[in-house]
C-alpha cells in the first residue's frame, strides 16, 4: 500500500477530516476544516441505526435467499429424478427419516429452466427501483422509503405459498413484486448514512450495517432446511415474513432521517455528526449534476467492479443449495446448513475489513483510493481463485465446501473497497450513485441464474466447471476496471453547489 504523503493529481492522498490535524486545508478546494469533537460511540444513535439497520438487511436478505433452498423441496422428486440421469453425480449422504406431517404441502413439476426464472424473477423487480429509489429517499428522505419498501417486500413474501399453487407464472410474478419493494433499500440506507455516518466511521458503520445481509443469508438458509426437514417449505415464508413484520414497527418508532430531527440524540453527538459532514454535503439538494455524474469515470468503476462480484455473489446466492443437492447430494437439511458456511465467513471478514480500512485511513494514513482499491482487489480475485478451485474438487465433499466457504469469505473484504466507494465520491449523492450502479449490479442476478441452469441441464462436475469459470472471469476484469479508474475523494461535482458563493 502507498502511505500518505506522495503526490497524487487527484487528491486521493487527503484523508478526511483526519484526527489529530487541526485547520488541515483540503488542496481541491482551500477550505479549512477543523476536526469535530468526537462523541462515544457506546449507546449513541448512529450506532443504534448502525444495529437496526442490520436487522432490517437481515429481514431483506432472508426473505431473498429462502426460496433458494425451499425451490430443493418444492420439487416432484419422481420427476427430477426421471428427467436426470440420478438424482446427485456424487453419492447421496445417509439422510435421517423425515416427518411424516410435513408432506401436506404441494410439489410441482418443474423443468430446471423455469427454476432458472423463478430464481432470477426477484431480481427483475429488483432492479426497476433502485434509481428511484435513489432519487426518492434523497428527496423525501429515506426512513419511509426504505421501511415501505420493506413492508412490501414482507407481504408477497407471505403470498408466495399461495401464487406457487396457482402456477409458476404467478410465483415469477410475486418475486417481481417483491424485488420492486427491495429495490429501493439500498439507495435508501446510503442517503441515510450521507446525513449520519462521520466520514473516518463510515467503513465500520456500513459494515455493521450490512453484516445484516450476511447474516440474513447465514441464518435463512440452515433455517429453511430445518423449517422444509420439520414443517414444510410453506413455512419458510410465513416465519420469515412474521420477523419482518416485528423489524417494521421498531423501524417505525425508532428511526429518524438526519440527526438534526433526532428528538433523543446528544447533543454531542448532533454536532460532531454534522460539524464532520458540513463541507462534503451539498447545499442544494434540489439541483442533481446527473451529466456530471453519469459520465464520471470514478463511478463507472464501482458499476464495473459492482456488476463483476455480483455475478459470482448472485450465482451462488440462489444455486448453491441446487449445486449441493443436485452435484454433492446433501439433504435439504443438511443443505441449508452447508450452504450457509460460506456466508459465516462472508460476515467475518465483512466486519473486520470495515475495522481495518478505517485503521489504515485514519491511524497509519493510508490514501483512501488505495484503501478501497487494495480492498477490492484481494475481495475479486480472491473468491474467483477459489470457485474455479471448487470445480476441481470432485466428490470431495469437505474440500469442496471449504473451498466455497473460503470464496466467500474473502469476497467479504470488498464490503470496504468498491461498496463503500459512493460515500467518498459523493456523500451528497450516494443514494442515486448507489441506485445505478445497484441496477448495473442487479442484472447478474437476472441473468446469472438463467444461464447457469441452461448450462446444467445434465447436472455434471463438468458443467458447473463452466459456470465457475464465467464467473471468476468477469471478477477478475472488475478487479482490474476497478484498479484503474477507481477513485478515493469527493468528487468536484459532488461539492459544487457548496462553494459556489466566492470560494
Amino acid at each position: 500500500m502507498e502511505r500518505y504523503g506522495g503526490s497524487d493529481t487527484e487528491g486521493d492522498n487527503t484523508p478526511l477530516l483526519h484526527r489529530g490535524h487541526e485547520d488541515k486545508v483540503t488542496r481541491d478546494f482551500q477550505c479549512v476544516v477543523t476536526e469535530p469533537v468526537r462523541a462515544p460511540a457506546c449507546c449513541s444513535s448512529r450506532y443504534g441505526l448502525a444495529l437496526l439497520s442490520s436487522l432490517g438487511f437481515f429481514v431483506v436478505y432472508s426473505l431473498r435467499v429462502n426460496l433458494s433452498v425451499a425451490m430443493v423441496d418444492m420439487l416432484n422428486n419422481t420427476h427430477q429424478s426421471s428427467t436426470n440421469h440420478s438424482s446427485s453425480v456424487c453419492p447421496a449422504h445417509a439422510n435421517p427419516a423425515r416427518p411424516k406431517h410435513n408432506h401436506t404441502a404441494r410439489v410441482y413439476d418443474w423443468d430446471s429452466e423455469t427454476q432458472g426464472w423463478i430464481l432470477g424473477s426477484f431480481f427483475y423487480g429488483y432492479i426497476l427501483t433502485q434509481i428511484p429509489g435513489g432519487y426518492l429517499s434523497g428527496r423525501y428522505g429515506p426512513k419511509w422509503l426504505l421501511g415501505f419498501g420493506i413492508l412490501v417486500s414482507v407481504v408477497f413474501t407471505l403470498l408466495t405459498p399461495v401464487a406457487a399453487d396457482l402456477g409458476a407464472s404467478y410465483l415469477i410474478a410475486v418475486r417481481v413484486l417483491e424485488g420492486v419493494g427491495e429495490g429501493v433499500t439500498f439507495p435508501s440506507m446510503y442517503n441515510m448514512w450521507a446525513a449520519w455516518a462521520p466520514p473516518l466511521e463510515r467503513s465500520r458503520l456500513l459494515t455493521i450495517t450490512y453484516i445484516g445481509a450476511q447474516l440474513g443469508t447465514v441464518v435463512a438458509l440452515p433455517l429453511s432446511g430445518e423449517i422444509c426437514f420439520y414443517l414444510d417449505w410453506t413455512y419458510v415464508f410465513y416465519i420469515f415474513g412474521a420477523v419482518g413484520l416485528v423489524w417494521f414497527v421498531l423501524w417505525s418508532f425508532l428511526v429518524f432521517d438526519s440527526p438534526n430531527t433526532h428528538p433523543r440524540i446528544s447533543e454531542q453527538e448532533r454536532l460532531y455528526i454534522t460539524n464532520s459532514l458540513k463541507n462534503e454535503l451539498s447545499t442544494s439538494a434540489s439541483h442533481i449534476p446527473w451529466r456530471a455524474i453519469v459520465s464520471s469515470r470514478a463511478l463507472w468503476a464501482i458499476v464495473v467492479a459492482h456488476f463483476s462480484y455480483n455475478w459470482t455473489f448472485y450465482t451462488l446466492l440462489t444455486l448453491l443449495p441446487t449445486y449441493m443437492n443436485d452435484v454433492l447430494g446433501f439433504s435439504i437439511q443438511q443443505n441449508g446448513l452447508l450452504s450457509a458456511l460460506p456466508y459465516v465467513g462472508c460476515a467475518v471478514f465483512a466486519v473486520l475489513s470495515g475495522q481495518l480500512a478505517d485503521y489504515l485511513r485514519e491511524t497509519c494514513l493510508y490514501r483512501t483510493a488505495t484503501v478501497r482499491k487494495s480492498f477490492s482487489v484481494v475481495g475479486m480475485i480472491g473468491p474467483a481463485v477459489f470457485l474455479v478451485a471448487v470445480g476441481y474438487t470432485g466428490c470431495n465433499y469437505t474440500l469442496a465446501v471449504t473451498f466455497l466457504t473460503i470464496s466467500s469469505a474473502l469476497g467479504g473484504i470488498s464490503a470496504s473497497g468498491f461498496n463503500i466507494n459512493h460515500l467518498d465520491i459523493a456523500p451528497s449523492y450516494a443514494g442515486i450513485l448507489l441506485g445505478i450502479t445497484n441496477t448495473f449490479g442487479t442484472i447478474p442476478g437476472m441473468v446469472g441464474p438463467v444461464i447457469a441452469r441452461a448450462l446444467t441441464k445434465q447436472n455434471t462436475i463438468d458443467e458447473w466447471q463452466t459456470v465457475f469459470y464465467i464467473a471468476a472471469a468477469i471478477n477478475l476484469f472488475g478487479a482490474a476496471f476497478y484498479t484503474l479508474f477507481g477513485r478515493g475523494t469527493v468528487q468536484p461535482w459532488a461539492v459544487h453547489a457548496s462553494y459556489s458563493h466566492g470560494d
